[in-house]
């Protein structure tokens, strides 16, 4: 079953850099990421559907930073869908760094539930993408983090069980699911030589081909 977007409906992108695409840049405000591509190929095929667009991601933001400013940034907007994308922060090199702090999984799910319990209760139609990590090899700049195979290793450890309450709590919610860990994975698999570098640089932030994908598999949960 594929979510219906009347003419006249308001959807809302959320999360963090991967959403958030340097969105206060952009004319528009949806950044240059997979909203910006959703939205124009929306548009495309649907010029007598008319959909507004928001985008409310901000880079580096976990799912604690989400709850802070949940009523202002997307409650208040009263959006007839919301798109989530968070949780590689929660498992990422912001936990990882020195100065960080390991979040365990069941408060990850607990926060998340909170962002989702209200929108339910609402009657808004939630989409749901997993946080994903492209298997990049070599040592690779991350944000301000330098990231080897190591620190991989022991990132995707903590990113898994993030992954699987996204997971849970789409089907709790009976949210639509965008399974993008295992889309990437596949995708990299599938890519020849240049593997999953054609997809992320870093094993996080998406390519424009990585921006393309996310924006395919996002429409089709739509109608």
């Amino acid at each position: 079953m594929t979510i219906t977007l009347r003419p006249g409906a308001t959807v809302m992108f959320t999360g963090d850099s991967i959403t958030d695409g340097l969105r206060l840049d952009s004319a528009d405000g949806l950044g240059f990421g997979y909203p910006l591509r959703v939205a124009g190929e929306w548009g495309l095929r649907h010029p007598d559907r008319p959909v507004t667009w928001l985008n409310t991601g901000i880079a580096g933001h976990k799912v604690m930073d989400l709850e802070a400013r949940w009523q202002t940034d997307v409650l208040d907007a009263r959006p007839d869908v919301v798109s989530i994308l968070v949780g590689v922060n929660d498992a990422g090199w912001h936990t990882l760094a020195p100065d960080g702090h390991v979040i365990p999984a069941e408060d990850f799910a607990a926060g998340y539930d909170r962002l989702l319990a209200p929108l339910a209760a609402a009657g808004t139609e939630l989409i749901l993408v997993e946080p994903f990590l492209l298997p990049v090899g070599g040592t690779v700049e991350a944000g301000d983090t330098v990231v080897d195979d190591a620190v991989r290793k022991e990132w995707r450890a903590d990113l898994d069980p993030k992954i699987q309450a996204v997971r849970e709590l789409a089907r709790a919610y009976g949210a639509h699911l965008l399974a993008a860990d295992g889309m990437f994975a596949e995708l990299a698999a599938a890519a020849g030589p240049s593997g999953a570098g054609h997809w992320s640089a870093d094993g996080v932030h998406p390519t424009p081909a990585g921006h393309a994908a996310l924006a395919s598999a996002w429409l089709r949960l739509v109608a």
